[in-house]
């Protein structure tokens, strides 16, 4: 008789791997597993299935030196690839990252990048994670309270409970009720309004949110992050 085949292990780094493993192995994500399998069978759902979990390949569990909080994928065609607010090499950036890039130039002087393409940064330790992982085509929001928030909620709370110094920026309200997750005496928490038109001119653009996280690991001993490539 054959043996059952193993799970197979998600394409993520093992330290990730290790800190989620309860998550994955646990019967809500299950339930979640089945959902996207629906989803996938009757809609378009963004990102491709290899890149859902690209933030914890992307930035491995002990890199992580910065954690900036998305809300969920972007849902036009071609523009979500598994980081939040980073478009692929090639797409336009968004208003909310056009923005970012606005607020880096002010705040370290430059020219804006042109890329919206953020590996860069996730390659430094920022992690850039999006607290749903899919969304419907056209449809914003449409996978919230599916399960991804808890999968994502256990990420924070590993990196708050098991790191130390890590720099957390968090942007609009959304990012903001992830605070109490974060232990505030090992951690660096800097607030500011979300980078969206709507809401950049109420106090992201000026927050100095970039200036502040580089002094703040320099100050630990660490490298600075080059935001512009």
């Amino acid at each position: 008789m054959k043996a059952p085949s193993a799970a197979p292990v998600p394409d993520i780094d093992p330290g990730w791997q290790e800190q989620l493993q309860a998550e994955l192995d646990a019967p809500y994500f299950a339930e979640l597993k089945g959902f996207l399998r629906t989803e996938m069978a009757t809609q378009t759902v963004y990102p491709l299935p290899g890149r859902i979990l690209h933030a914890f390949k992307a930035t491995p569990f002990q890199a992580v030196r910065v954690v900036i909080i998305g809300q969920d994928p972007y849902h036009g065609p071609g523009q979500a690839h598994g980081l939040c607010f980073s478009v692929p090499e090639g797409v336009p950036p968004p208003p909310s990252l056009k923005n970012i890039f606005k607020e880096i130039a002010r705040d370290l002087g430059g020219v804006p990048p042109r890329s919206g393409d953020l590996l860069h940064w996730a390659e430094q330790g920022v992690l850039l994670l999006n607290t749903v992982l899919t969304v419907r085509a056209g449809e914003a929001a449409s996978h919230q309270g599916k399960g991804w928030e808890r999968f994502t909620d256990a990420a924070i709370t590993a990196l708050s409970r098991e790191r130390k110094g890590v720099v957390f920026l968090l942007w609009g309200r959304h990012a903001i009720a992830k605070e109490g997750l974060i232990d505030a005496e090992k951690h660096y928490i800097l607030k500011a309004p979300h980078p969206s038109p709507l809401s950049a001119h109420r106090g992201f653009l000026g927050c100095g949110h970039f200036g502040k996280a580089n002094e703040l690991m320099q100050a630990q001993g660490g490298q600075p992050i080059l935001w512009i490539a």
